[in-house]
Formats: C-alpha cells, structure tokens, sequence
C-alpha cells in the first residue's frame, strides 16, 4: 500500500505509536523532556504524521531518509540548529547531517523506520 491508501486514522494511530516509541526510548536514555502523545504540542503530532507519511510512501525508506526528511519539515517552518531543543525559539539540537548524529538519534530514526515498515507489513 501507498501512504494514499491509508487512513487518517491509522496515521493517526501509527504517528501515536511512534512517539511514544521514541519518549519511552529517550527516557531510557535519561531524556525526560518528550510529552506524552496526549500533552505533545500540535506540532510535535504534526512532524510525527509527516514522518509516518513519508516512510509509507516509500518502502524503502532508510533512518537516513526519515532524518532529512524530519530535517527539511522543521527548517521549512522557520527551525534551526541550536544547542538546546526549545518549541519557543524554534531551535533542536539534531538539525544536522545525519552522520553528526550521536548514535542514540540514530538509533531513533531507525526505531520510527522499523515501526512503520512493520506496520505496513
């Protein structure tokens, strides 16, 4: 199936899961600052719908691909590199070439891949 021949609703559904995939994997890592998916701001659901959209329509879609493709979203919507991560001042900490990732966020991109693959079945 294409990203077409899915739902809102299971958008909505897969985007849900992938965030708090990605919250329960940051905490592990001692990153408590990711809400949960019923107080994440509009536009954290946004991204995660974005990102999920994106890897239906291809299978073959790769954590790199995910990472530019998240990169690009925050950018076209005034975003850019800052040290800390901030909603106000439109600044993340991962804006960078997916190979400056620490493995961790790496390790995320992957995480939202594999969800969605498996998902898409």
């Amino acid at each position: 199936m294409t990203s077409c021949e899915y739902s809102d609703d299971q958008v909505e559904q897969l985007a849900h899961i992938c965030h708090e995939a990605n919250r329960v994997f940051s905490a592990s890592l001692g990153d408590h600052s990711i809400a949960p998916w019923e107080h994440a701001s509009d536009h954290v659901k946004a991204s995660a719908r974005s990102g999920v959209r994106f890897a239906l329509s291809r299978p073959n879609v790769t954590a790199e691909h995910l990472h530019v493709n998240w990169c690009m979203d925050k950018y076209s919507a005034g975003w850019k590199y800052g040290e800390v991560k901030s909603e106000v001042d439109k600044t993340h900490p991962c804006l960078l070439p997916y190979d400056s990732l620490p493995e961790s966020q790496r390790v995320k991109d992957e995480l939202f891949r594999s969800i969605v693959l498996a998902y898409a079945g």
